[in-house]
């Protein structure tokens, strides 16, 4: 029995973070958010949420600087101030940050934010494990291999789950008739953005595929859905 103690132990770690993340994550997003109360993005929200056969699109502006989109656990939208500070200096279009909306509505709809809520929870617990396991083998370079295959695993995850929300969100804007240009463009633009902070990688681009990458597959898939 003991020997499978630290597996139970990691276990028990992981259910407990799990709860008081997500304690902490709703706690944070209720003190520092409030309902977007923009008529321009209304309108293409209430265009997307007859898309989708819904009365409505609540999206919630986030007190912070950093330019990001994310969807919480409870199902709820928001976009962060300083994103919204790039809409309305020009830099951003409406139709570009409609686009983030809609794939952080994919996040919501394919379930990805409680998974990966859970998801994290599940990492740290195996690398716990992970770590109180390879330290009576290897004691010197134990918890550095556990924290590189959680890593590894946590990327490989994320990348999935950004590939599979921006297919729902061009299938979203192509159905809401906004189109996907808005979300091609506004990924060159936050690519731009990297360049201009001197390789300072955007929280919104953070263990997401590469852009080029992602579209490429916008487009093979828009070429798909002509031929469909």
């Amino acid at each position: 029995m003991l020997k499978f103690t630290p597996l139970l132990l990691a276990l028990l770690y992981g259910f407990a973070l799990y709860h008081f993340s997500a304690w902490r994550t709703r706690r944070e997003l209720d003190a520092k958010s409030t309902e977007l109360a923009d008529p321009v993005l209304r309108r293409l929200t209430d265009r997307m949420a007859a898309a989708l056969e819904l009365p409505r699109i609540r999206v919630h502006i986030y007190e912070i600087d950093p330019v990001n989109g994310l969807a919480a656990p409870d199902g709820r939208i928001f976009i962060t101030r300083g994103f919204y500070r790039k809409y309305q200096s020009g830099e951003v279009t409406a139709e570009e940050l409609s686009s983030v909306i809609a794939h952080e509505l994919g996040h919501v709809a394919l379930g990805h934010t409680r998974r990966r809520m859970i998801d994290f929870s599940g990492q740290n617990a195996l690398r716990t494990a992970l770590a109180m396991v390879l330290a009576r083998f290897v004691p010197i370079i134990g918890a550095w291999v556990a924290n590189m295959v959680t890593s590894m695993l946590a990327a490989r995850l994320s990348r999935g789950d950004e590939y599979e929300a921006d297919e729902y969100a061009s299938a979203l804007l192509t159905k809401a008739g906004i189109g996907t240009g808005p979300q091609k463009d506004l990924f060159l633009k936050l690519d731009a953005l990297t360049a201009q902070r001197a390789g300072v990688t955007p929280a919104w681009l953070m263990s997401h595929p590469k852009t080029a990458e992602r579209i490429a597959a916008i487009e093979a898939r828009e070429a798909r859905w002509q031929v469909d």
